[in-house]
């Protein structure tokens, strides 16, 4: 029986799959989809596998925002494209997707993906949508400038849920945008359900026999701290004379369009200067899933040493994690969330002593670094994509229900408006 048609005196909060599965809802994605590069695009694909794998294809479409690099040639779920720069678009993908059989929109949401300041082309597409909206937040500012406000204000307005990926994201989202708890659902980043193996595993299929792996992932810029893992190296090198460093991935699309590779050529003439070039290792390419198990499994220590504490959510770390690795990070908060109770190690920003003391003490210590793999891969597996997919469609049943209930009660529902502040804000 669809949503729309249950009585008000059922309770739509599914816990498990069955009664998922008992109430089917049309759902569409609105974000960046691969072979788009970037984290988000890896995201809103891997969400999509998951609700599929769980509830079946026919349940989901994709609506993906271009951003003008390339031509992207999507697979059959993607249903319409929107155009980042042209606000037009945006209007046109709410129309469509008004007439089409979706129930529902889950709209993932980072300042940086859509046109306008601060990215408030998104507003239009939400002022013409009638259809109930679950936003998911990548990012989550705790001193967001006027307009960054302005425009988190309306999405928040215009969403009848919100979904964050930690709880430090959920209450800045309450203290500093006045977003009730109850509307909040807290979703960890999905991640593979991955075995828990052995580095000597994979290393040989990279040719990394014998080596002590420290490793980072993820798009190159400059904001992710990867020059204190490189500083770090000689005194880790004078422990372990055996230790590389491995940076995999290549430069963000939208950094590589401004300035080139200059920031990974900084990396590289900093390894040259201090004398650790050989031990520096890049591997230059956006990774396919069978790459990154594989990247990821060779680590002896995986190491995140961003610069802003403000960083919401890293997917690079929710699966590395979940892999079972060894972590060193810096304390951003979603690390310090998912590192707690001796699942990671801790170190001061921009600190390259401390990311060597702490290295040099895992490699040196194989009983503690296995017990905090241990700790960290089981925390991981209620992070698992099958279940990240089960809460999200809970999630999405909450929020039709809410619509339902205002229809049933003769309350107007999404009326479109125009305001001229909001005008504004879109030019």
């Amino acid at each position: 029986m669809p949503v729309t048609n249950i009585s008000l005196n059922m309770r739509l909060l599914p816990t498990t799959l069955h009664e998922s599965r008992a109430i089917p809802l049309r759902v569409a994605l609105v974000g960046n989809h691969l072979p788009r590069q970037c984290g988000i695009a890896t995201f809103t694909t891997d969400l999509c596998d998951a609700i599929t794998a769980e509830f079946g294809a026919d349940c989901l479409s994709v609506v993906a925002v271009n951003d003008g690099h390339s031509p992207y040639t999507y697979p059959a779920r993607v249903c319409f494209e929107i155009a980042e720069g042209e606000i037009s678009s945006y209007r046109s993908a709410a129309l469509y997707l008004n007439s089409s059989n979706v129930d529902l929109v889950c709209l993932q949401h980072e300042y940086g993906i859509f046109g306008g300041n601060a990215g408030s082309h998104v507003l239009e597409f939400l002022q013409y949508l009638t259809l109930p909206v679950v936003t998911t937040l990548h990012t989550v500012l705790r001193n967001p400038d006027s307009f960054q406000r302005a425009v988190m204000q309306q999405i928040v307005s215009r969403s009848d849920r919100m979904v964050v990926m930690s709880q430090q994201s959920s209450r800045v989202l309450q203290n500093v945008f006045g977003v009730r708890e109850g509307k909040i659902d807290v979703i960890p980043h999905g991640i593979p359900d991955l075995p828990f193996e052995e580095p000597e595993v994979y290393k040989e299929t990279l040719a990394l026999e014998g080596k002590s792996v420290l490793l980072t992932f993820g798009l190159l810029s400059p904001n992710k701290g990867f020059e204190s893992v490189i500083r770090a190296l000689p005194r880790i090198l004078s422990y372990r004379s055996n230790a590389v460093y491995l940076i995999a991935g290549a430069t963000h699309p939208h950094v590589r369009a401004r300035e080139g590779d200059r920031y990974r050529d900084q990396l590289q003439a900093l390894a040259r200067k201090i004398g650790v070039e050989k031990e520096v290792l890049f591997h230059n390419r956006f990774v396919t899933p069978q790459e990154m198990a594989s990247l990821v499994g060779s680590a002896d220590i995986y190491i995140t040493p961003y610069c802003h504490e403000a960083q919401a959510v890293s997917g690079t770390l929710a699966y590395a994690l979940g892999a079972g690795k060894a972590i060193i990070s810096t304390p951003y908060w979603h690390a310090s969330e998912l590192l707690n109770d001796g699942r990671g190690r801790l170190v001061p920003f921009e600190n390259p002593d401390a990311i060597a003391s702490a290295a040099i003490e895992l490699l040196g210590n194989e009983p503690e670094r296995l017990a905090m793999r241990q700790r960290a891969y089981a925390h991981g597996r209620q992070m698992v994509w099958s279940r990240v997919g089960q809460s999200y469609m809970a999630s999405f049943v909450r929020a039709n229900a809410r619509q339902v209930r205002a229809v049933d009660l003769g309350i107007p529902v999404r009326p479109i408006v125009r305001s001229p502040a909001k005008r504004q804000l879109s030019a």
